[in-house]
Formats: structure tokens, sequence, C-alpha cells
């Protein structure tokens, strides 16, 4: 004899589930309002952002937008294989006397006939900017920061002072920065690395202050309680707690740094920027091609050099999702 289990029938919340499912239901129905109500603001903003970036483009804008592709289709080289001869500095079949086959005078000789092609050379000097305004910048913000942590100084002057000098060193971006110093400095890589390191202070020595603010505070406490000095409890105390991230956002900065060199050198700052800046203008399009792969190239190996020993000093697990 088979028999078969009572349906059971629809499952009742009791009063007091009741009313907190119907507050949960109204909370729900809340936040999707505010989330449409945020997409909607978004887009309306972004649409007048775009209508005011057309009307100071004297209404040409959407009307070029159609045409976009049109300057990659028409900027070829007369054969693929220029690139590589512009990149390298070998001879061009189609010389004419004129600078745009011209890729040999570029070269820049080290010993009898073995030579630098001219843009490796001028990468070099644009990611020499980079790195010399990234130390220098480190260097001062690494000082600067452990006068503006509160933990170290408490809310006096002293920190108002800093944070506000690193507030108005970043306040200004690099190339702003290096017009400025064009007039003083002359145009030229030496700009270059003062308005990138200038800027960089600023940037750095946030970051370096509010990770001093978070390290753990019991290593000084100790050595306060025996008597050391600041200076001593920020060496023997904060540093070596904060030394591994202040070189990851180092690294990370040099990332930034070399991109940010390669836009100074475009407005006079020398080594690549300007090369690629003349090039475009010179309607040269194997020099363009070539410059634009041997940056992509440079930036992808700076990132993953970069990416690769922040890992090592912070470990990999900073650098995975949820960990």
């Amino acid at each position: 004899m088979s028999t078969t289990a009572a349906d059971p029938g629809p499952l009742r919340l009791s009063e007091a589930s009741s009313i907190v499912h119907g507050h949960y239901r109204a909370l729900l129905r809340t936040r999707r309002t505010y989330t449409l109500i945020g997409i909607g603001l978004l887009v309306v903003f972004l649409v007048l952002a775009l209508w005011f970036a057309n009307a100071a483009n004297a209404g040409k804008f959407f009307d070029r937008l159609p045409y976009f592709f049109d300057f990659f289709i028409h900027f070829q080289p007369d054969e693929p294989a220029e690139i590589f001869r512009a990149m390298f500095d070998l001879p061009s079949p189609f010389a004419d006397g004129s600078d745009k086959y011209d890729y040999e005078a570029g070269r820049v000789y080290l010993a009898g006939d073995f030579y630098l092609p001219e843009y490796f050379f001028q990468m070099l000097v644009t990611v020499n900017i980079a790195f010399a305004a990234t130390l220098s910048g480190a260097a001062f913000a690494f000082v600067f920061c452990f006068f503006a942590a509160t933990n170290l100084v408490g809310a006096g002057m002293v920190r108002f002072v800093v944070r506000r000098i690193m507030e108005l060193l970043r306040a200004f971006p690099e190339i702003v920065i290096a017009g400025l110093l064009a007039a003083i400095l002359s145009l030229g890589p030496i700009a270059a690395v003062v308005a990138v390191a200038v800027h960089t202070i600023g940037a750095l020595g946030k970051m370096f202050f509010e990770v001093v603010e978070n390290a753990d505070m019991r290593p000084e406490e100790g050595l306060r309680s025996v008597g050391a000095s600041w200076l001593e409890r920020v060496r023997f105390g904060m540093v070596p707690q904060v030394l591994p991230n202040f070189v990851s956002y180092t690294l990370l900065r040099t990332e930034i740094n070399v991109r940010a060199s390669t836009i100074i050198g475009a407005v006079g700052g020398g080594g690549i920027g300007e090369i690629f800046r003349l090039t475009l203008s010179n309607d040269h399009p194997a020099k363009t091609y070539a410059i634009i792969i041997l940056l992509f190239t440079t930036i992808l190996a700076i990132d993953w050099l970069s990416g690769w020993l922040r890992q090592k000093l912070v470990g990999r697990a900073a650098f995975q999702f949820g960990a």
C-alpha cells in the first residue's frame, strides 16, 4: 500500500518575519531607485560634457567623427619594411635625399662603426628622465612623509605646512610645470626632470604618509618607552615596516613618469616625445609607426618588470582579488 506525502502548502511567514521582509523589499526598491537616478544623472552629465566639448571644438567633433580612420588609411609607409628600417636607421630603397627617408642621419655612433639607432637613444633619454625624476622625487617624499603623518607629529603646524606643500606640488600637471620651467631652464631634459620630480614629490608624499599612518605603532611605542628620540623611533620603528610599500609605490610611479616624460618631450622636453611630434607633423609615416612600436614595447616591458618587482616586495596576495 503506497502513501503519498501530504502537500504542506505555501510557506507562511510569521508576523515578525513579514515585517522584516517588507522592510527588506522597501530598502531594495529604494536602492534600485537611487541607482537609476545615479545612472540617469551620469548620462545627463556625459551628454552635457560631450556637447560642451563639441561646442568648444567649433562644432566639428561630431561632424568629423565618421572620418576618424581616414588618417590611418592615408598615413601609411611605402612598404611595411620601412618601419623596420626607420627603427634601426637602415638605408631605404626609397631614399630621395629628403629627411623622410634619411634614416641613417640620426645614428648615434658609440665606437667605430658601432652605433645606437636614433630612436633607441631618444627612448633612453626619456627613460632616464623618468628614472632621475622618480628617484629624486621619492627621496624628498620619503623625508616629507614622516612630518605629514598624524601618528608621528600630531595635528600641529608642522603636519599642516608639510601637507599643504605637497598638495601645492601635485596640484599642477607635469606639462604645466615644464612649461613654466622652460622659461627659466630653457627647453630640454633638465626642465623635464625637474617638472616630473616636483609632481612626484607631491604624489608620492601623499601615498607615503598614508602608509605611515596605517603602520603598527607598537614598535614606536616600545622605543619611546626606553627613551628613544623621534628620529630613532622613525628609523627603527617605522622605516622597516613601511619600506616595502614605499618601494612598491615608487616602482608604480616610475611607470607613470615614463609616460609623463614622453608627453613632456612633445612640448620641448627632449627625448622620444619630441621626435614623435616632429615625425608626425612632417608626415613621415614609417618613422612615426617605428616610434609608436618602440614606445609600446618599452612601456610594456617597464610595466611588466615593475609589476614583477612589486609582487616580490609586497607579496603576490596583495595583487589578487579578494586577498
